[in-house]
């Protein structure tokens, strides 16, 4: 929904990756099931904007112009609209083995250029006019496969690939989209600092922008131009939680470093101020098996880096990881704690409390797409119910 008395244009939802569905069949359904609920509680008098996740398979049936055309028809009935898409997992998200398949095919890959453009295709039909679009996206890679000889010049150049699509989608029908990518612990780009510096060592190098120019038919400084303009950050308040950044700060060096952030992902991760060995049951109950948890422990040394939860966990039985914990697994918002265990929405009020004094990005997307494999206490009603009040807090926290 567009939030009034901010800077900006701003629009908040939620992520549908947060229910299951790989079909574009399923995703329709599953719209019909949880919107009307949701926007009874949250947007009763106004249309309620969707944050619409679509796999490779659904992106590319969506696309169809039968499809379309029933997708309009269905956004109108139900009094919402969609200005972002999260094209991050290409297959299944919910009820299998996902861990660090989420990220495949990544940038190296020309069906990840694929997808990007059918999920562009069907923002650029449906994108309210006046409105800008975005598109959320893996963060180059999973951090091993991002760093085999050539795949960071590969990566730059299937991303001009989707840079040039989305100009041209601009040309065509006036309405702009960015594609985000969306940084995330154990990835090609983990950090702003990462990130950053693949935008100013990368992507800026005149061999990458001159391929650009090449495909979008303009000079290397029209290139550096559609470059920014297409291109940005994802910046996920869970994920910068993890790796204990200075949220505010680095959103702040972005901007310096004329980075758009097309999205705000406002989402919490686990804390543990300190793991004790009381605390290795509770930390269990979220080793869901079905998701990665990277987990990041700071300690007399610094920073050590797990891939997954068990990892940390078997470190700290052997006498090591000992020092605070955050783990990559997005919980309720509206939650301060955990019991036992603690969040990191202190981050995330952070941000919020920025977003009121200033522009950060004209996307905010509520992202808990755990809610399936929670601890069941943590499930307090219906996900429909939940979901809104995720929404509402997020909202109040906004214009207060």
């Amino acid at each position: 929904m567009k939030l009034d008395g901010l800077p900006g244009d701003v629009h908040l939802t939620y992520c549908t990756n947060i229910h299951a569905g790989e079909s574009w069949y399923d995703i329709v359904a599953s719209l019909d099931l949880h919107v009307p609920l949701i926007k009874a509680a949250v947007a009763p008098d106004c249309p309620l904007g969707i944050g619409l996740r679509l796999s490779g398979e659904a992106a590319a049936r969506a696309r169809e112009p039968d499809a379309l055309a029933a997708f309009r028809e269905q956004l109108t009935r139900l009094g919402a609209y969609v200005f972002t898409i999260n094209a991050f997992p290409f297959g299944p998200f919910h009820g299998v083995r996902v861990k660090e398949d989420v990220f495949l095919p990544d940038w190296r890959d020309a069906a990840r250029v694929k997808f990007t453009a059918d999920s562009a295709a069907v923002l650029a039909a449906v994108l309210p006019e006046g409105v800008d679009g975005s598109i959320s996206t893996v963060p180059g890679a999973f951090k091993p496969n991002g760093f085999i000889d050539g795949a960071a010049d590969l990566m730059a150049s299937n991303l001009m690939l989707a840079v040039a699509d989305l100009a041209m989608i601009e040309l065509r029908t006036g309405k702009r989209i960015a594609l985000a990518l969306e940084p995330e612990p154990c990835c090609f780009l983990e950090t702003t600092q990462e990130s950053i510096a693949f935008f100013e060592n990368v992507l800026l190098k005149p061999e990458i922008l001159g391929s650009l120019a090449a495909e979008a038919n303009v000079n290397q400084a029209g290139a550096e131009a559609l470059l920014r303009r297409h291109l940005g950050i994802c910046y996920d308040v869970c994920h910068g939680a993890v790796e204990y950044e200075d949220l505010v700060a680095e959103l702040g060096n972005l901007r310096r470093a004329g980075i758009t952030v097309p999205k705000v992902q406002l989402s919490a991760a686990i804390r543990l101020p300190a793991m004790t060995t009381e605390l290795v049951d509770a930390v269990m109950r979220y080793n869901d098996g079905v998701y990665l948890h990277q987990t990041i422990v700071r300690g007399a040394g610094g920073l050590t880096r797990y891939t997954d939860l068990p990892d940390a966990l078997a470190a700290f039985r052997d006498g090591r990881a000992q020092g605070e914990w955050r783990i990559h697994c997005h919980v309720p918002v509206f939650l301060a704690d955990l019991g036992e265990i603690g969040s990191t929405r202190a981050d995330l009020e952070s941000v919020l409390a920025m977003m009121r004094r200033g522009y950060v990005s004209s996307h905010l997307e509520v992202e808990t797409y755990t809610w399936d494999v929670l601890p069941q206490q943590w499930r307090t009603g219906s996900k429909a119910a939940d979901i809104a009040r995720e929404i509402a807090f997020c909202a109040r926290r906004l214009v207060e």
